[in-house]
């Protein structure tokens, strides 16, 4: 069974991909592999195009939405680190796609996760992917 890193966001505590902003001087890749460490305590090799994106409203500290769009790429994780940067500030969870795909809030998320389950039926050996 292929399963999905869920993880909790830091102010509304709902259920979300690791995920961030493009750092300087590195690629959307390496970026995202490093959000998934960061936040999740996860390693592997990442793909190196998105398997999709989706767009939310991003609520600010000051209560305004900012419309935000998010690439999503796949990290075939090789290992789970017993500590992390942001280890006990964030719950996390794996699930298969369309469990997943029932926790998070965002639509365009659930539809791409929903998508993402249809697309990769493993019915081989278990796989985890952020």
């Amino acid at each position: 069974m292929f399963e999905v890193l869920l993880i909790t966001s830091l102010n509304t505590r709902r259920w979300i991909l690791p995920k961030g902003w493009l750092m300087p001087d590195m690629t959307l890749t390496e970026t995202a592999a490093r959000e998934a460490f960061e936040e999740a305590g996860v390693t592997g090799a990442i793909a190196g195009d998105p398997v999709g994106s989706y767009q939310y409203l991003k609520v600010k500290k000051d209560g305004c939405g900012a419309p935000c769009s998010v690439d999503v790429f796949a990290l075939e994780v090789t290992e789970q680190l017993a500590d992390w940067p942001e280890k006990g500030t964030r719950e996390i969870t794996w699930q298969p796609p369309d469990a997943a795909a029932a926790l998070v809030s965002e639509p365009g998320l659930r539809q791409l996760l929903q998508g993402f389950s249809r697309q990769h039926k493993q019915p081989a050996a278990a796989k985890r992917a952020v």
